[in-house]
């Protein structure tokens, strides 16, 4: 939670203005917040942070929450899901011959 000098909690709308001209002000690309949440968990969960301190984090009493709406397979998950796939069914041994 981030709060005001006077200690009062941001309102959204207050929270995404505030964000909006932090990116804008260090010339970064201007990204809605829940996508800049969600990459952020992806981020930590590809990187070995174990699943009940992400949905700890995110403030979800449910483990299942915070993997069904933050994290998100990239490119590379997936090419790596296909690598396995194929030694799976030898496709990967037919390449080396």
């Amino acid at each position: 939670m981030l709060v005001h000098e006077a200690g009062d909690a941001f309102t959204i709308k207050q929270l995404r203005r505030r964000a909006y001209r932090l990116m804008a002000l260090l010339g970064l690309r201007r990204v809605r917040l829940y996508d800049a949440r969600s990459s952020c968990f992806t981020f930590l969960a590809n990187n070995g942070v174990p699943d009940h301190i992400l949905a700890r984090w995110a403030g979800h009493t449910n483990i299942k929450t915070t993997k069904r709406w933050y994290v998100k397979p990239d490119a590379e998950d997936l090419r790596a899901a296909a690598t396995t796939w194929d030694g799976l069914h030898g496709g990967a041994e037919d390449r080396q011959a």
